[in-house]
């Protein structure tokens, strides 16, 4: 794994997006995340520039609920990462235990019927079809 690339060592792209991280969040923290894929400025800049559109943008889907979601693909996923800063950014707008616990319980239900609907091969009911 490559070292994170500090702040302090930042330049150029790089270093502009850890300014407008530090600026958009309200911190000096810039996590291992950004960090690490700094190594390639292109991909920190895009990505950074999608996460600003989809979680920061005000929507019609309120900031927890983002999280929610995010938390519920990383879980999926079984990336610990994002699991653990999602999972605290989460925590920050207001998620309890008790909404993650029936968050999971969602997520495995619907991993659990999603696999048995694919190895069943079966077919989506004309009346749940978009184009019906």
């Amino acid at each position: 794994m490559p070292k994170p690339i500090e702040y302090e060592a930042s330049t150029g792209e790089v270093r502009a997006v850890y300014d407008d991280i530090r600026a958009t969040r309200k911190t000096d923290f810039i996590n291992n995340f950004w960090k690490v894929i700094a190594h390639h400025p292109s991909t920190l800049s895009r990505i950074w520039d999608s996460l600003k559109r989809v979680m920061v943008r005000p929507s019609s889907i309120d900031p927890l609920t983002k999280e929610m979601i995010y938390i519920a693909v990383s879980v999926t996923n079984n990336c610990q990462y994002c699991i653990a800063s999602h999972g605290a950014a989460a925590r920050a707008k207001g998620l309890t235990d008790e909404q993650f616990g029936e968050l999971l319980d969602i997520v495995g239900l619907a991993n659990e019927t999603n696999r048995l609907a694919i190895g069943w091969q079966v077919e989506v009911d004309e009346a749940f079809r978009q184009d019906a």
